[in-house]
């Protein structure tokens, strides 16, 4: 894995200069295959195949605090505003902390975002156009 790129690239996230899919492009190219967002530490730590680990900090200040209960439909509507209408990723982060979300992982290889909260709760994404259930 290269970590300028992975770096770059969590960089770009944070800042909203590139969207999703380029995001997800250039760490598959890097070799990334998955990522664990995590919001109570404010991190998140990227996996290759091969157990190499990058990790890059959320600095983003101001956050609220990840709410005691999960609201799945707080954290539906923060992802469909996010794909429709472009929604910056701190407003994201600041949504679904405030649903309850603690942490995710976006499976690469698998097209997928499983969200989670503090007792367990759990919601599973798939990538736009990729969910096997629609087709």
């Amino acid at each position: 894995m290269n970590t300028e790129i992975i770096t770059e690239a969590a960089r770009a996230t944070l800042d909203g200069s590139i969207p999703f899919p380029e995001v997800v492009r250039r760490l598959i190219e890097t070799g990334v295959e998955y990522y664990h967002v995590d919001y109570v530490a404010l991190r998140k730590s990227f996996y290759s195949a091969t157990g190499d680990v990058v990790t890059t900090p959320i600095p983003y200040e101001g956050l609220p605090p990840v709410a005691a209960d999960f609201d799945a439909a707080g954290l539906r509507a923060a992802i469909l505003d996010s794909q429709h209408h472009g929604q910056h990723y701190r407003d994201f982060t600041r949504r679904v902390m405030a649903s309850g979300v603690q942490g995710y992982i976006a499976f690469l290889r698998g097209q997928r975002v499983t969200y989670w909260g503090r007792g367990g709760d759990q919601h599973t994404e798939w990538f736009p156009g990729t969910d096997p259930s629609s087709k």
